[in-house]
């Protein structure tokens, strides 16, 4: 009981450490906060343009104009609530920053002393996300209350529970899943291709770009096979929860998937790090 008390005692120090440092950076997360709402707008006028187009050759309600499901309303709302998850699931610099550290044999600082290097670099980011959301908590909440008509009202406590649930296993996803792209510098020591093409597909089959359930009406398999991925849960998954796209035994298998998904990279994630430190060498001082 006592080493675990103390194990903890560490973690907790080490988490503090980390959150102290991260508030340095305060001004940054809030500036870049606001831009990370900028391409928005650019989306924002090309829907418009897209209904409006609709809407001209519609007969009756034109508002109503619906594309796979969704108004013009529900398009904007999708979009900054991506923004949110993507917040929670990008993990900047993670993976070419431990490619790095293997390649310049940094990273055997870690490896040489009494500490978990993966349980390190998760506490060191969940400071990191702590921090942000602290401080960018009011550029989101104006941004949000200036677009609030976009949205019809807040979503029922289940439907908020697993939103916000969601959200941090997007977390969590995105974390390992990018820990173990970096892993692989245990065995290639450049993996800045292999790291554009991943950011490449996450781009576009994350639901970034677009709600992942238009390609529905797509004729061929496209839909099935980017819902057979995990990138759909580091953007499209939470907020098609919040929006009311994905609801009963659907909204309960989805959880369990992502929660699966999770699980598989941690596994992954500690199975490329045991195996690739018995193949480093890390020479000098």
């Amino acid at each position: 009981m006592s080493e675990l008390a103390a194990r903890a005692s560490t973690w907790w120090a080490i988490f503090k450490i980390n959150f102290h440092e991260k508030l340095v950076y305060r001004g940054d997360f809030m500036l870049g906060t606001l831009m990370r709402f900028l391409p928005i707008v650019t989306q924002v006028f090309l829907w418009y343009a897209v209904f409006g187009s609709i809407r001209a050759h519609m007969s009756g309600d034109g508002d109503q104009a619906k594309i796979a499901g969704y108004t013009y309303d529900n398009i904007v709302a999708y979009y900054l609530l991506s923004t949110i998850s993507r917040a929670f699931s990008s993990m900047p610099g993670l993976a070419s920053g431990i490619a790095l550290q293997i390649r310049e044999g940094e990273i055997k600082k870690y490896l040489i002393q009494p500490l978990d290097l993966i349980s390190f670099m998760f506490l060191n980011r969940l400071a990191h996300k702590l921090t942000y959301y602290i401080v960018a908590a009011a550029p989101f909440a104006l941004v949000f209350w200036l677009c609030r008509d976009f949205f019809s009202g807040w979503p029922p406590p289940h439907i908020l529970a697993a939103f916000f649930a969601s959200l941090l296993m997007s977390f969590a996803l995105g974390f390992f899943l990018e820990a173990t792209i970096g892993m692989i510098g245990f065995w290639f020591l450049e993996v800045s291709s292999l790291l554009f093409v991943y950011m490449l597909f996450n781009f576009f089959l994350s639901g970034h770009m677009f709600p992942l359930d238009m390609l529905d009406n797509v004729s061929g398999p496209w839909g099935m096979i980017v819902r057979g991925l995990p990138l759909m849960y580091l953007a499209y998954f939470p907020a098609a929860v919040f929006l009311g796209k994905i609801q009963g035994t659907e909204l309960v298998i989805g959880l369990v998937v992502q929660l699966a998904w999770v699980i598989f990279f941690y596994v992954t994630c500690r199975l490329s790090l045991y195996y690739g430190v018995k193949r480093y060498s890390g020479y000098g001082g």
